[in-house]
C-alpha cells in the first residue's frame, strides 16, 4: 500500500480556520506581525471572495491541510503588466523539510504565470535562513529594494 501523496488544491471557505492556525504560527515568528485570528479570517475571506485580487492554495495530506500559500495580483508599471506578490507561505512544523514548501512555491509560481504575471515578489523575515534558502533554490534573487511600511 502506498502513502497518500501531498496534494495542492485551491483553498475553500471551510479551510479558513485551519489556514488561520497556520498563519498564527507564521506571524508568531515574524517580528513585524502579530497573530490576530479575526484579521486573518477577514483577509482570507476577502481573497477567496475575489479571485481577481489573489488566490490561496492548500497543501493537503489525506484530508488534512498541512500548508498554505497565497498570491496577490497587482499591475507593475516597471513590467508593463500584471505582477504577483507571494503574500503568505507556511507549512505545518511537523511537515517541514519534506518538500511541501517547494511544492507550494512551485504551484504559486505556476499560477502566477498562468495569470499572465511577469514577476512574482515576496518578503521574508530577515532571520529566516531556511525560507531564504528555499526561495534562492527556486530561482528568486535578492532585490536591491528595501521595504518600508506605514500602518494606516
Amino acid at each position: 500500500m502506498t502513502a497518500d501523496p501531498v496534494r495542492i488544491r485551491p483553498a475553500a471557505a471551510g479551510d479558513i480556520p485551519r489556514l488561520c492556525a497556520l498563519l498564527a504560527g507564521l506571524f508568531a515568528q515574524e517580528p513585524d506581525f502579530t497573530p490576530d485570528a479575526q484579521r486573518q479570517q477577514r483577509g482570507l475571506a476577502l481573497i477567496l471572495g475575489n479571485p481577481h485580487s489573489g488566490l490561496v492554495f492548500c497543501a493537503t495530506y489525506s484530508a488534512a491541510v498541512i500548508g498554505m500559500v497565497s498570491i496577490l495580483f497587482t499591475i507593475s508599471t516597471a513590467e508593463g503588466g500584471p505582477a504577483a506578490w507571494l503574500e503568505d507561505m507556511v507549512v505545518d512544523p511537523a511537515w517541514r523539510s519534506r518538500g511541501v514548501g517547494t511544492q507550494l512555491l512551485n504551484h504559486a509560481v505556476a499560477e502566477a504565470r498562468l495569470a499572465g504575471c511577469t514577476r512574482i515578489t515576496l518578503l521574508t523575515d530577515s532571520g529566516n535562513q531556511r525560507a531564504m534558502r528555499l526561495y534562492s533554490q527556486a530561482g528568486f534573487a535578492r532585490s536591491a529594494m528595501t521595504p518600508f511600511r506605514l500602518s494606516l
